[in-house]
């Protein structure tokens, strides 16, 4: 299975990085209409995302944390209404990998489960191309 994957590197430490990415407005917003409610510092604190009217409803639990190095949440509940099997997204993972070398520090999103022989596939690594494209960006003060 090959996972949805979007790498980038930037000047930014880990340290930075990690902690923009536990506040989840600040990178997973600004493009559809989102809300985003509930917490992300701790494991197991859960957040809703919600977005394009309605359209994308899910809930994700923070299920693994190293500080500056690894994040990872669980996808609990999804209702992707303009899919077919609107829990398409249920049991996936959302995982950031942070690796400080030379000066940069690369920073890897992986969508555990979104792969390309499911329905989302397209329509949904097109969004995450969007959205990390942004975060890498505000990163980098382009």
């Amino acid at each position: 299975m090959n996972n949805f994957e979007y790498s980038f590197a930037t000047q930014k430490s880990s340290k930075e990085i990690f902690k923009l990415l536990l506040d989840v407005d600040r990178w997973w917003s600004g493009i559809h209409n989102e809300t985003i409610i509930g917490k992300s510092n701790e494991l197991n604190d859960e957040f809703s995302f919600s977005a394009g009217g309605g359209m994308h409803f899910t809930r994700q639990k923070l299920v693994e944390l190293i500080p500056n190095k690894k994040i990872v949440w669980q996808v609990t509940e999804s209702n992707l209404s303009f899919l077919d099997n609107r829990k398409e997204w249920e049991h996936t993972k959302l995982a950031f990998h942070l690796v400080e070398k030379e000066g940069k520090t690369d920073v890897t999103f992986t969508h555990i489960g979104l792969a390309p022989q499911i329905e989302c596939y397209n329509e949904c690594s097109t969004a995450w191309t969007h959205y990390l494209h942004s975060l890498e960006t505000k990163l980098n003060g382009i």
